[in-house]
């Protein structure tokens, strides 16, 4: 395999607008509506040249968000100040910052839609 073996990545909703304040108040980041009529998908910004894959929002009538089985871990420069912002967003912390040796750091932590997802830094 040549390329990094995630090309893109989707978070399923059922309430949009509570999950796009989440992901932009824990990222300081905003997302930008894709131009599609369905389903409502909004995307975090990315930058296709460079390293990772880009993803976005999805809320989809018909399909559930939370208990899936696929955890995506965001690249943070310190994850537990990522973390830190979890509960004031309208989430919760699964696991706090803790070690994974040589591979850094991680904290697992719940959006307002019931998905778990994963923060990764090396400090």
């Amino acid at each position: 395999m040549t390329n990094n073996p995630v090309g893109w990545f989707e978070i399923y909703v059922q309430d949009m607008a509570r999950a796009k304040k989440f992901y932009e108040s824990v990222f300081q980041l905003k997302l930008e509506k894709l131009d599609n009529p369905e389903p409502e998908m909004w995307s975090f910004p990315g930058n296709m040249e460079k390293y990772g894959a880009p993803g976005a929002l999805v809320r989809m009538p018909g399909f559930p968000s939370g208990g899936n089985s696929t955890l995506i871990y965001f690249v943070c420069a310190d994850c537990a100040v990522e973390t830190s912002r979890v509960v004031a967003a309208g989430g919760r912390v699964q696991k706090e910052k803790f070690s994974i040796g040589p591979y850094g750091f991680i904290s697992l932590v719940f959006d307002t839609e019931g998905n778990m997802i994963g923060l990764h830094s090396m400090q």
